[in-house]
């Protein structure tokens, strides 16, 4: 209500105050009054009338402009730009190092994101870490790397993190991983799997046993050994280790021949991995010792859980190596992107152990690709 109008009200009920005081109440209270209540009724609706349209109009804008204000970014939808190189010291080819592959398709699939994977031909530190150095070079938005020598790879990894490039390291490095300025690694620690398959092998009642390397000098793979031939000995059974080559299978075969002709003692073996199982697999059919002596691996390809599913094997350590592949470039795409971390130094995917009992169902996923 203007001041003017309040004026005039309180200027009538004055007035009507007064004739009042002047005995003529009852013809004032008849007319006057009446029509000061009127006033003041009337002035006071069109007053709240036009202070509620106001706030009602007000109330209509004001969310338009704090939406607009307080809105939060649009989430990247398009990340083909981010880049990730991985470089494996494994080959794709290999039926392991397929399914890591694998799992980095599937996530640079899933992530939108540009993945580019490269590994030298064959297990060859120089030319691993020439492939970092080249990596590095093209200054990717991530790098993700297998560490099997810490000392032929750690330089051209410390160069990536000087770069700022961030580095997730993969399959082997557990140990060496958070002082080479890694932000995680994916992938199980080789020591204690190692003495996982040992302790089962000695409740399987083996009593001498052999750890079949096929890559001396894989750091991994010799903690691998050496955690299985420490859980053997533990209950008083000794362990050696015979060193054969991956990429020669008819010699692999030859050599664990030539173990078994020398320690015919032996009754348990250990592979560490497709490349070395197959061979070993075969070398027993052939002597006819299946049934004789315990075989045991790390890692699964088709062969061997057809072997653990018809009881030919005892078990195989599964580390789960899709997750490998597939982890590091979920984790890089969010740091890129929301500048994720995630708290734990390593990312466990394994040991697991696949038995007769569940070796079927594991058969299944094989085929497709991720186990």
């Amino acid at each position: 209500m203007s001041i003017k109008k309040l004026g005039w009200v309180l200027l009538s009920i004055m007035l009507v105050s007064l004739l009042a005081a002047c005995g003529q109440t009852q013809v004032v209270e008849k007319v006057e009054t009446v029509e000061v209540e009127k006033v003041v009724t009337v002035e006071v609706e069109k007053e709240v009338e036009k202070i509620v349209t106001v706030e009602v109009e007000a109330e209509a804008e004001v969310p338009a402009e704090t939406e607009a204000e307080t809105a939060a970014p649009a989430p990247q939808t398009d990340r083909s730009d981010i880049r990730i190189v991985v470089v494996s010291h494994g080959q794709a080819s290999d039926p392991f190092w397929s399914v890591v592959k694998n799992g980095v398709d599937a996530a640079a699939t899933d992530m939108g994101v540009t993945v580019e994977y490269q590994a030298p031909q064959t297990f060859d530190m120089v030319a691993m870490s020439q492939l970092i150095d080249a990596a590095v070079a093209t200054n990717p938005n991530g790098l993700v790397v297998s560490i099997p020598d810490a000392d032929a790879l750690g330089d051209s990894i410390r160069a990536a993190v000087d770069a700022g490039i961030p580095v997730i390291s993969m399959n082997s490095g557990s140990d060496v991983a958070k002082e080479l300025g890694i932000l995680n690694h994916v992938g199980q620690t080789e020591y204690e799997a190692g003495f996982g398959g040992g302790q089962r092998m000695a409740a399987a009642g083996i009593t001498e046993a052999v750890c079949v390397n096929q890559e001396i000098g894989n750091v991994a793979l010799d903690l691998r050994c050496q955690g299985f031939a420490d859980a053997l000995a533990e209950e008083g059974i000794s362990s050696e280790v015979i060193a054969v080559d991956l990429a020669d299978p008819i010699d692999a075969q030859q050599r664990v021949l030539a173990a078994l002709t020398s320690n015919p003692n032996v009754d348990g073996i250990l592979t560490l991995g497709p490349t070395g199982a197959t061979p070993t697999l075969a070398a027993l059919t052939e002597e006819g010792l299946l049934d004789t002596i315990k075989l045991a691996t790390f890692d699964l390809s088709p062969e061997v859980l057809e072997a653990i599913r018809d009881g030919q094997m005892l078990f195989a350590i599964d580390q789960q190596q899709y997750l490998q592949g597939y982890l590091p470039i979920v984790m890089l795409t969010l740091y890129n992107t929301n500048l994720n971390t995630v708290a734990n130094d390593v990312i466990m995917t394994g040991p697991g152990f696949v038995t007769q009992d569940n070796a079927a169902q594991v058969i299944d996923l094989s085929a497709a690709g991720t186990r």
